[in-house]
């Protein structure tokens, strides 16, 4: 049985990536997919979106990541977009790559409703008298926070929902489809809970799932954690083998998602997950980030996470499992395709953000060197 006793140098092939379908794979056509397509990176990702009747519609959030990108797409279709914050964060900021016109257009548009959503008397009354016709719910995470939006909105034409995949039972057989077992006891719990009180209240509701989100403005850092150790020339320390299969869905792309449920009938009452088009493992991963970065391939460094006490701080960004979900649903039902595929997501995230010096979190190589210390080595 293999045993991980210390470390070592990584000499797998250069990405590990594997199909949404496992049975269309051929080496030929995953070389062909993974090269980065070196483009205008500012006009990748750009909705061509269609005339729709206007709502006026409420954003729960939408100053940090998400609501970000979508807030724009729904500006753009005609929609009047109110931004439901706390006022701790400016309400608009320029995109890398926005030209001063699209962001002047942009932020004259966006209207802002100052408040905490956990004051439920106050969300009760002003958006009452709002009288909003859609919400989309980005920063929810509690069904108790969710009430009182729709005490407030009886004719609510539709309640848009961002859960997580996260809620899915942990599970041998994936990947995950919209109909497996959830885990009630998932620290996502809260999600679940707020699913199944739309769906109690009988409203029109759809809620997405994304998996791991990417992109520019990311605030959890999952190609950031890459990009920092790629940046210091530093070895990249995974956990275990490597081969951990995961999955990442670019921001631009789940935008796009929730603009395409709705006032969609074929979404009411419906889950979507929403992800990439591609699973990786985690090695692969580590390479597809110095791929897309223009750095050297990386050396990998594996190790055993249980020979460690990192205390409180987390030694690595994912889960340690696989854990990928089926996008076919949402293909199928609203038309949906990822435009971004892996290596040029995470580029147009590289040259829109961690490229041009904008980061969220110092780098903190503390668990790195804990790990690279004590010089462990696979064997068998």
């Amino acid at each position: 049985m293999a045993r991980l006793v210390a470390v070592q140098q990584q000499t797998q092939p250069s990405f590990s990536l594997l199909p949404s379908s496992l049975s269309d794979f051929n080496g030929t056509r995953l070389h062909s997919q993974v090269q980065c397509k070196r483009r205008v990176w500012q006009t990748k990702g750009a909705l061509q979106v269609s005339a729709s009747s206007s709502k006026n519609i409420l954003i729960m959030g939408g100053t940090r990541f998400i609501g970000v990108f979508l807030s724009r797409l729904l500006v753009k279709e005609g929609h009047q977009v109110t931004l439901f914050t706390r006022g701790k964060a400016p309400i608009t900021q320029q995109l890398p790559g926005e030209s001063d016109q699209d962001y002047s257009d942009f932020s004259s548009k966006i209207l802002h409703l100052k408040g905490d959503r956990k004051d439920f008397e106050f969300v009760k009354t002003s958006l009452a008298a709002k009288g909003f016709d859609v919400v989309y719910d980005i920063n929810g995470r509690e069904a108790v926070e969710v009430e009182p939006i729709l005490d407030a909105l009886p004719k609510l034409e539709q309640f848009i929902y961002c859960s997580s995949a996260g809620v899915y039972l942990k599970s041998d057989l994936l990947p995950h489809s919209e109909k497996d077992a959830v885990d009630p006891k998932s620290r996502h719990k809260g999600k679940l809970e707020t699913e199944s009180l739309l769906e109690s209240r009988g409203v029109n509701w759809t809620s997405i799932r994304p998996v791991y989100i990417y992109g520019p403005l990311n605030y959890n850092p999952v190609e950031e954690w890459f990009f920092h150790r790629l940046k210091a020339g530093r070895p990249i320390p995974i956990p275990n083998s490597g081969i951990q299969m995961t999955q990442l869905g670019h921001v631009k792309d789940l935008a796009k998602a929730f603009i395409q449920v709705l006032g969609n009938e074929k979404a009411s009452q419906q889950v979507f997950n929403i992800s990439g088009e591609k699973y990786v493992t985690f090695d692969g991963l580590a390479k597809a980030c110095a791929k897309a970065a223009g750095f050297p391939e990386p050396e990998i460094v594996h190790y055993n996470p249980k020979d460690f006490d990192f205390g409180k701080k987390k030694a690595f960004p994912f889960r340690d499992q696989h854990f990928f979900a089926s996008i076919d649903k949402a293909k199928h039902v609203l038309g949906w395709e990822p435009e971004f595929d892996l290596v040029e997501g995470l580029a147009d995230s590289y040259n829109l953000d961690f490229g041009r010096g904008t980061y969220r979190k110092e780098a903190d190589f503390f668990t790195d060197d804990l790990i690279l210390g004590k010089s462990l080595v696979l064997q068998a």
